[in-house]
């Protein structure tokens, strides 16, 4: 039996040149209701620190924003990063979202800090406690469940409360864990390609059952920029890429307005260097994404996928879901 294949957003807020992070959480706002109709599942918005371009540092602040302004989206953290967070906190945290917006809140956990490493040493507890990530997410799992009534640390509100975790990953050794704790696994492969596939196989030989799941599931994440013509969508794609390529070379600044794509705008090397970063970027009109769409979910089996549009314009972006959701809910798996 096949089934339309569940599709979701992930939100970095982003700050693009000439505007601020309260223009990225307007457009958040405005983004998350305008998929929320389009019949997106999730909505997730993702942890960085010190980076001029993206205002999702405070996670579970902006979580509770959304959900606030939306109705029946999941509203979830991809991910919240628990190198930085006490795992009580977490659990506090997600209890108290999890209680205001009952059966609508995702907790996603990532085993990087999200930033660069001064950062991350400014954000950072014990360095013992921080490097172990299997044993944090026991911790967290423990806090939230039943059993922990008896304890004498408590997670008030969040004991008992079904919150759903994931855990998310850029490599193989992410898939591990997942699998070892039986629990759904989500990939960044709009950034971290090298693995995918490799991760996924991982999890899914060695997944063992859990109160949580009985059986794998997967999601992978993709950047998606569609347009109406294949075109318009090469050319919103030029933001993307010299962000992303601002990475690569440590010259990060905020999305740039796209350029005409066939200006030479950027140098064939680095060109050639940024497609192994994101080789899972899918550009095009309705016919091609949906034809690159649909190879890409059958090699890698999805039992969900999550996509992430970085254009510049705000139209260009409610648009480019549009057509995503349009291509993606003839899918199934």
């Amino acid at each position: 039996m096949t089934i339309p294949i569940p599709y979701s957003v992930l939100d970095l807020a982003m700050v693009t040149e000439g505007n601020t992070p309260t223009d990225a959480f307007r457009n958040s706002v405005s983004l998350a209701q305008h998929t929320e109709q389009l019949g997106y599942r999730r909505y997730w918005l993702a942890e960085h620190h010190n980076m001029e371009g993206v205002a999702s540092t405070a996670t579970v602040v902006l979580m509770a924003h959304l959900a606030n302004q939306t109705k029946t989206l999941r509203i979830g953290s991809g991910g919240i990063m628990l190198p930085n967070h006490a795992p009580l906190v977490v659990a506090e945290q997600f209890g108290t979202l999890a209680t205001l917006h009952p059966h609508r809140i995702d907790l996603g956990l990532g085993r990087a800090p999200g930033t660069d490493q001064l950062t991350a040493n400014a954000l950072r507890r014990d360095m013992k406690a921080v490097m172990d990530f299997e044993g944090n997410v026991k911790q967290v799992q423990q806090f939230l469940s039943k059993s922990n009534q008896k304890s004498a640390v408590r997670a008030i509100p969040g004991e008992g409360l079904d919150i759903p975790i994931w855990i998310l990953g850029s490599s193989v050794e992410s898939a591990y864990i997942a699998a070892s704790l039986g629990l759904p696994y989500v990939f960044a492969s709009h950034f971290a390609p090298a693995q995918l596939f490799e991760a996924a196989a991982i999890y899914r030989e060695h997944f063992t059952p859990s109160a949580q799941l009985d059986k794998p599931y997967f999601m992978p994440c993709v950047n998606v920029i569609a347009a109406d013509t294949t075109y318009d969508a090469r050319k919103l794609a030029t933001s993307f890429k010299k962000l992303f390529l601002g990475i690569l070379t440590g010259k990060r600044q905020k999305m740039q307005p796209p350029v005409d794509p066939d200006s030479g705008y950027i140098d064939p090397l680095e060109e050639a260097a940024l497609q192994q970063m994101i080789k899972f970027s899918f550009v095009g009109d309705a016919e091609k994404i949906a034809g690159e769409l649909e190879i890409f979910l059958r090699r890698v089996g999805a039992d969900e996928i999550m996509i992430t549009t970085p254009v510049y314009h705000h139209q260009d972006r409610l648009r480019s879901y549009e057509i995503a959701a349009s291509v993606l809910q003839s899918m199934t798996v």
